[in-house]
């Protein structure tokens, strides 16, 4: 029996007087509450406001049946700077977590990112040697052009049509000869038995999932949910000393120079009664002919939360990528060279607002993983 979830916000956040600010945070995600918690340990008083219901960005988690939903897609916080470890692990407990994504092609599962289980599955090969010249028969040598000749230099052509070529048209709604190279300047290929996803020395997920560093990074501040700050600036920008911007660029300018491009995703989340539903938390999907990119199953995030393995329940998200409009969240910024040159514009203009400070994904349009975001913090703080 499957069932659709309609997830809720259960999030509480405190109300607000209006008084003067040092600063006025526009945004909870991790941008924002990081720079929050480290402005008040230099004794600064700040105001968020969140155009959300709910704190956190997409960060954010919903328990549902007991298990914690990524309800903004799966985050795994990695990381090689022991300093961003060491800080994130001050504020809430880090259980270790290392994922290991697979990638359905008909009935067969391959191991990624690429590794010697993955090319065993692909060619039955067992030693990097042969791993190695089979990849090397048929790589792309000449002058690269685009994201396919990219990935052909890389990977060799049977790799890329099996599980790079439909995923990533996918995700990007264009074909791989339209897409620039740099999308995947490297592709991650090891000649081991190792199906981590990532390289980093440290790799975990907060107990209690993001919600919990959230709350400790927002711990006694004043926040108003249900905000947008674009459409009631006139208000809020008279408060505050200093502003930190971490919406759309393009938005705070009122589109000037007209609107920078994303693609959006969305997810169709539903209980399924059954304890396990696909073995891991996340397989993607790159055949052309499947709507969804990826299915994520929740609970596997939690290997250490025995209670609910045990359930006869599980939640599982089938993930959409779309082209995206005014009407839904920009989530990957389009990075090509006529986006690129329209950021440009827009960052002269934001150079020029001395008392604001425009940081994250959405205010410098370019995709961040969660310890770049926390460097980027770092970065503004260390000058004090």
């Amino acid at each position: 029996m499957e069932q659709k979830v309609k997830l809720k916000s259960k999030f509480t956040v405190n109300s607000s007087k209006l008084k003067h600010y040092d600063y006025l945070i526009v945004g909870s995600g991790l941008y924002g509450s990081t720079f929050n918690y480290l402005a008040k340990k230099k004794g600064k008083s700040t105001l968020i406001v969140e155009k959300r219901d709910v704190v956190g960005g997409n960060l954010y988690c919903e328990k549902v049946e007991g298990i914690y939903v990524h309800k903004y897609g799966p985050h795994i916080f990695h990381t090689d700077n022991i300093r961003v470890w060491n800080f994130v692990n001050n504020i809430t407990h880090f259980n270790p977590y290392m994922l290991q994504t697979m990638s359905r092609v008909g009935d067969k599962l391959y191991s990624l990112p690429f590794n010697m289980y993955t090319f065993n599955q692909l060619w039955g090969v067992t030693t990097p040697e042969e791993a190695k010249a089979r990849i090397n028969k048929d790589k792309y040598t000449g002058v690269v052009h685009n994201l396919e000749e990219q990935a052909l230099s890389l990977v060799g052509r049977d790799i890329y049509e099996k599980l790079i070529k439909g995923y990533t048209e996918k995700q990007w709604g264009r074909d791989c000869r339209n897409l620039p190279s740099f999308i995947i300047k490297r592709l991650p290929t090891r000649f081991t038995f190792n199906g981590n996803y990532f390289n980093d020395r440290y790799q975990g997920i907060p107990e209690g999932c993001y919600n919990a560093m959230i709350d400790k990074l927002l711990e006694d501040t004043e926040v108003i949910t249900g905000v947008d700050y674009n459409t009631n600036r006139e208000m809020y920008e008279k408060i505050a000393d200093k502003i930190v911007y971490t919406g759309k660029i393009d938005e705070y300018f009122g589109y000037k120079y007209g609107k920078l491009q994303y693609r959006t995703v969305r997810w169709d989340t539903e209980i399924i009664e059954v304890a396990n539903y696909q073995g891991t938390a996340v397989i993607n999907q790159p055949d052309k002919n499947v709507e969804y990119t990826r299915i994520i199953e929740h609970k596997h995030f939690e290997p250490y939360n025995e209670r609910i393995h045990q359930l006869n329940k599980t939640v599982i998200s089938k993930e959409y990528s779309e082209e995206w409009d005014e009407t839904k969240e920009g989530y990957y910024p389009i990075n090509d060279e006529k986006n690129n040159n329209l950021y440009k514009k827009y960052k002269e203009l934001a150079d020029k607002e001395k008392h604001v400070i425009f940081g994250g994904r959405l205010a410098e349009y370019k995709y961040y993983d969660m310890k770049d975001i926390i460097e980027s913090v770092f970065s503004y703080w260390d000058k004090y």
